[in-house]
């Protein structure tokens, strides 16, 4: 995508704004949102600014939102935790009631939210952007690893991001570092080569008789394969390997192991993400519609094909064609839900939107690649569908790498500030 139409699509969030810029409720209504991600702080923020009348309310587990995108670069030693975590005051600063405490259950018929501390909030909508969650029954012996802390997955930016930056310092030089992908869709498809590439630069420098094998259980990369493969070719040779068709089957935590379906695989650092599937309040609220993983939504306003007056974002939606689950995206999915709710509390109609995704995947300290796609509501067909117009970067660069870094930036704000 040229960058003067990524801008013009990109000022596309800002014409929405004007959307409910002058807008009025009848009466002052609640929007609950479950989950402070990239897809429901972003929600927050721009129904309060639409709509000011609008009453929100976000509940949020944790303390602070931490940010996957450039986790990865924590792991290599190129960032850190502080500087991938941002508070929550800047939603506060547009009125949103920040609740710190889980969301145990939702009741669509009473329209309440059930809180673990006690207590029940009631809504007129709710918005569920609960990530992802993980089925860890199917790679035996994975939930007893991970208790055992030799096992992560590091798949949630925040303890275990850090957790397995201390064991890769801790690894022996000349040690082997497994990172184990699961069958696709998963968060953040070109995430997991981004990681390898990031442990490769830190072995290189630091340990550089050490190895990256990487077991990835699809035939191939899934995602910029073409320009990750050329930069572990020039950076990487002898320390990065990638095996297709390498789908992780067990854990034998003892032995440190990766057990295939041809082979084991030992290991000094064990990396294994297990397959993904919605988060836990989405299944209990009834809103997982497809393979008991994902919820289906109406892309003109993201409510539930399931469970009406209730729209869920960004991971945890069955995707549309060609839509990956990512940062970029649940910030888009934020905006179209957003737009569509303040629409329907001031009694009108939403209309459809373009979105866009924006991928930024560093491959060493500083040179980055980027994949891009404009997606457009298609109502023949009743879905979003990618338009031409996407692409990705012609190659590597520190320029890239500079844009990822301005990338990061300007959603954490978007998002939060």
């Amino acid at each position: 995508m040229k960058r003067r139409d990524f801008l013009k699509y990109a000022g596309a969030a800002g014409a929405m704004a004007s959307l409910g810029a002058c807008a009025t409720t009848p009466s002052k209504a609640r929007v609950v949102i479950i989950g402070g991600g990239f897809g429901g702080a972003t929600a927050a923020k721009y129904i309060r600014m639409w709509d000011p009348s609008i009453d929100v309310v976000l509940v949020e587990r944790e303390s602070a939102f931490v940010s996957c995108p450039i986790s990865n670069l924590v792991l290599a030693g190129y960032s850190s935790m502080p500087e991938i975590t941002t508070s929550y005051d800047g939603l506060r600063r547009h009125g949103v009631q920040v609740v710190r405490d889980e969301a145990l259950a939702v009741d669509p018929a009473k329209k309440t939210v059930r809180l673990a501390r006690g207590g029940d909030i009631g809504y007129e909508r709710l918005v569920v952007s609960p990530g992802i969650d993980f089925n860890f029954g199917e790679v035996q012996g994975y939930e007893a690893a991970m208790q055992s802390g030799r096992v992560l997955h590091a798949w949630k930016a925040g303890p275990q991001t850090s957790a397995l930056r201390q064991q890769l310092e801790q690894m022996r030089n000349g040690g082997v570092y497994i990172l184990s992908i699961p069958l696709a869709p998963y968060r953040c498809p070109p995430g997991p080569y981004e990681r390898a590439s990031m442990v490769a630069a830190y072995f290189k420098q630091a340990k550089p008789r050490s190895k990256v094998l990487v077991l990835d259980a699809n035939p191939d990369v899934t995602s910029k394969g073409g320009l990750f493969k050329a930069a572990w070719k020039d950076l990487y040779p002898g320390i990065l390997e990638f095996r297709g068709n390498a789908k992780a089957v067990g854990i034998d935590a003892a032995g440190m192991t990766v057990k295939l379906e041809v082979e084991d695989v030992k290991g000094d650092v064990l990396n294994v993400v297990p397959p993904h599937r919605a988060g836990n309040i989405a299944q209990q609220a009834g809103l997982i519609t497809t393979n008991n993983r994902w919820c289906d939504v109406d892309w003109r306003t993201m409510e539930s094909k399931a469970v009406p007056g209730v729209h869920v974002l960004g991971d945890a939606t069955l995707s549309a064609p060609a839509m990956p689950k990512s940062g970029s995206m649940a910030n888009n999915h934020a905006k179209i839900a957003a737009a569509a709710i303040v629409e329907q509390l001031n009694g009108r109609v939403p209309s459809p939107v373009q979105i866009i995704n924006t991928c930024y995947s560093f491959v060493s300290q500083k040179e980055a690649i980027r994949v891009s796609s404009v997606h457009a509501w298609d109502g023949k067909d009743g879905t979003l569908k990618a338009l031409p117009g996407g692409g990705v970067s012609a190659a590597r660069s520190e320029a890239e790498g500079n844009f990822a870094w301005s990338w990061a930036r300007n959603i954490w704000a978007d998002s939060l500030a």
